[in-house]
């Protein structure tokens, strides 16, 4: 047989399986996250997204946020969000634990890309551990980032930030 005819049924697969669209891995339900978390946080808060709170959202991640609403959980000092940035093309949702202005925890909870998945390994999300906002809204270290994740990476650097703002808004911890 052909060199050509033995491979043309493995390149055909190969074009199949990259015009599939990637399907949602859930790594942990953003419900057993708050969960997981302990303490009092049974029921969410209601934040609306308005005026100056949307207009710095927008600037962090350069467009508006999705909804016009979030819920998020407190207990004391400490609140929890669920957020979702567009990595590339599909949502990515991140869990945010932040007491004291500062990131205690944080997951990857749903990953809908096709790429950039490595993003939910504890080595990454380590490096968020402990992280602040400065003044001019950036976090307060550098991020490494992973070979072929970028946008995936920067969609969490985003959301990070956001988590860290309205912990302070709410909290009012500026």
């Amino acid at each position: 047989m052909h060199t050509f005819a033995r491979t043309l049924p493995g390149l055909l697969a190969a074009l199949l399986l990259a015009t599939l669209p990637a399907r949602a891995e859930t790594y942990q339900a953003p419900e057993a996250f708050v969960t997981e978390a302990g303490g009092d946080f049974d029921a969410p808060e209601v934040l609306w997204l308005t005026g100056e709170i949307q207009d710095t959202i927008r600037a962090i991640l350069g467009h508006r946020y999705a909804s016009l609403r979030l819920r998020y959980w407190r207990d004391g000092d400490e609140t929890l969000w669920v957020l979702e940035e567009i990595g590339k093309e599909k949502p990515i949702t991140l869990g945010f634990r932040v007491a004291d202005g500062a990131i205690v925890d944080s997951r990857t909870l749903v990953f809908r890309e096709s790429r950039g998945w490595e993003i939910r390994f504890p080595g990454f999300a380590r490096q968020f551990r402990g992280a602040r906002l400065t003044d001019d809204r950036r976090l307060d270290r550098a991020i490494d980032g992973i070979t072929g994740a970028t946008l995936s990476v920067n969609a969490y650097r985003r959301l990070a930030r956001v988590a860290l703002y309205l912990h302070a808004e709410v909290s009012g911890e500026d």
